[in-house]
């Protein structure tokens, strides 16, 4: 093993920690994150939409975002259903190939995916805007991660510098939400089931939903290069993942009830470990043929560039192939 993979394997274990759900087959090695953001994977798999085109999808779960796309290039990985980080941009700027091949969730008006929120002692003495935050603690993952650009960039619209707050890097969201509890920090960047968790607990007030102030492209799927290569499979999958994807467009963002989407609720529920009512609240914005938000990724790695976290600006040829999105369409209905 190349001594950067070995390295980068190391990393996982400081990152963030991972286990494995039971194995439903062998097909598909998939790591996802057990948030409301991956209900299409689970919905994929529990309707049988993979199957359907001879994926069986395994999944593992991990605690945070980074360490898929470390996954991912190490080879434990087939495919990954993440955010955007700049760990993930520094692996590929190294020369080890990852793709980008489809949307996995937007920051998007009007869905709720991530959200800045502030202790409810601090909102109730008068903390109401990021600017009142000046000067303290914010928790987030990891540096780096999409947490991190939420914030820096929230920071930027407000005419303010990365150093006026404090990022605090925990590894993971349910470390992030117990120091939020612990009033060990004065606010956090997380995501749902979170978010509505520290709200209907009384821990948190959300100051800001992201995608009402900031859309863009947070979570992908994203294909190791030796899974790519296998053509017929990386297709096949890509079907699945689209039918998935417009079952839960039309469920979810479209109708927001019904029959099918308590279906949705109670799956994505049995997979997060959230209550049904907290599900509800934190469906995220979808494309429901999976298309990614052109020219997004250009702007995320020149973001991270400027910051000094990303070694250099990655064109979107050298990251993103949406060729087996378009061929998983061209075949259906």
């Amino acid at each position: 093993m190349p001594r950067r993979l070995a390295a980068l394997l190391v990393a996982v274990l400081v990152w963030g920690g991972v286990s494995e759900a039971p194995a439903q087959g062998q097909k598909v090695k998939l790591g996802v994150l057990r948030l409301t953001s991956s209900a299409v994977l689970f919905v994929g798999a529990e309707k049988g939409y993979f199957k359907e085109f001879g994926i069986e999808p395994e999944f593992v779960f991990f605690e945070a975002a980074q360490p898929i796309a470390v996954a991912i290039a190490s080879g434990d990985l087939e495919v990954g259903a993440t955010g955007l980080t700049a760990g993930l941009y520094n692996i590929v700027a190294g020369g080890v190939p990852i793709w980008i091949v489809a949307d996995k969730g937007r920051e998007w008006p009007d869905h709720n995916l991530t959200a800045l929120v502030v202790r409810k002692d601090l909102y109730d003495a008068g903390v109401r805007t990021l600017r009142d935050l000046k000067g303290k603690k914010i928790g987030v993952t990891q540096i780096g991660s999409t947490f991190h650009y939420n914030v820096g960039r929230l920071l930027e619209k407000e005419g303010m510098a990365p150093g006026e707050v404090e990022l605090v890097p925990l590894q993971s969201l349910g470390a992030v939400a117990d120091a939020l509890t612990a009033k060990r920090l004065d606010a956090v960047a997380t995501a749902e089931p979170f978010v509505s968790r520290l709200e209907t607990s009384g821990v948190g007030v959300t100051l800001i939903r992201t995608g009402d102030s900031l859309p863009w492209q947070i979570a992908v799927m994203l294909y190791a290069d030796r899974f790519a290569r296998d053509r017929a499979r990386a297709v096949a999958f890509m079907k699945g993942y689209v039918k998935a994807s417009r079952h839960y467009f039309d469920s979810v963002v479209k109708r927001r009830a019904g029959p099918e989407y308590d279906e949705i609720v109670a799956i994505t529920a049995t997979y997060t470990g959230a209550r049904p009512e907290l599900i509800r609240r934190g469906f995220p914005y979808q494309d429901r043929d999976g298309r990614l938000m052109p020219g997004d990724i250009g702007r995320q790695t020149a973001w991270w560039f400027a910051q000094g976290l990303v070694k250099a600006p990655i064109p979107d040829r050298d990251i993103v192939d949406e060729s087996f999105l378009r061929e998983a369409l061209k075949g259906m209905p």
